[in-house]
């Protein structure tokens, strides 16, 4: 990804800035020594594009450190979803390292993750989808082990009130990972009691704002273009599951 190099050779306090600029810098600095003589060919000043791309890689595995900490520890179940999460993802052995580093750099910063939320939402206010999209890669890290911890609750309920989220999405969210028997219904923001109209109204605005094409333009990096796919597979899923319980 072209914002990797970029960001290896600038400043990281004038690339990225605030917690989230010293966090890279010092993943950087201990990728680098880690991998030393490992050369990186791109180079130049980073874009705009750049810049939105960079700032929500880091973003995800700085919070996903501290979210995976918010316990007391970081259980392996955690850990193997952070793993695979990053071997999942199209890219680069260099840059699935630099993941790790931001992950365990993150764990240990004196930063909260309120801090690194909050300048996520301040680069990223106009485009909901990007925010809701963040909070469905922290709620799919938190169900790992099978329930929603307290402390972890409470961190993610954070993350919902700095990003704007309202309640009936973040619920609905929610509801993707932890039991609930009305989860089709939640996944298009709806409940048992809406009309078919409003579903099918529901159903079209989410398969238009989660289309791994529209996610793609909001300027994520491309290895995340896979949690957009697979949310919008949920969706089609659930409206299947709705339309064939009312015949629609």
């Amino acid at each position: 990804m072209g914002w990797f190099g970029k960001l290896a050779f600038g400043s990281m306090g004038m690339f990225l800035g605030g917690p989230l600029g010293a966090i890279a810098g010092a993943a950087l600095g201990h990728y680098f020594i880690d991998k030393k003589g490992m050369q990186i060919s791109e180079t130049g000043k980073p874009g705009r594009l750049e810049r939105t791309q960079a700032a929500y890689f880091v973003s995800i595995f700085s919070i996903l450190g501290k979210l995976a900490k918010a316990d007391g520890m970081v259980s392996r179940d955690e850990i193997s979803v952070v793993n695979e999460l990053i071997l999942n993802m199209n890219m680069p052995e260099q840059e699935r390292q630099f993941a790790r580093q931001i992950f365990n750099e993150a764990k240990i910063s004196p930063y909260s993750i309120d801090d690194f939320a909050m300048q996520f939402y301040q680069a990223n206010h106009q485009r909901p989808t990007v925010l809701i999209s963040f909070l469905d890669v922290l709620l799919r890290l938190a169900a790992s082990d099978g329930t929603l911890h307290p402390e972890e609750k409470k961190v993610i309920n954070r993350i919902k009130v700095i990003f704007h989220v309202s309640d009936q999405q973040f619920n609905n969210l929610k509801a993707v990972y932890f039991k609930d028997n009305d989860k089709y219904y939640r996944v298009l923001n709806c409940t048992p009691q809406c009309t078919n109209e409003e579903i099918k109204t529901n159903y079209k605005k989410l398969v238009k704002d989660f289309h791994p094409d529209k996610i793609i333009s909001k300027g994520l990096p491309e290895e995340f273009v896979q949690f957009a796919t697979n949310r919008f597979q949920e969706i089609q899923e659930a409206y299947e599951s709705v339309r064939r319980e009312r015949g629609l």
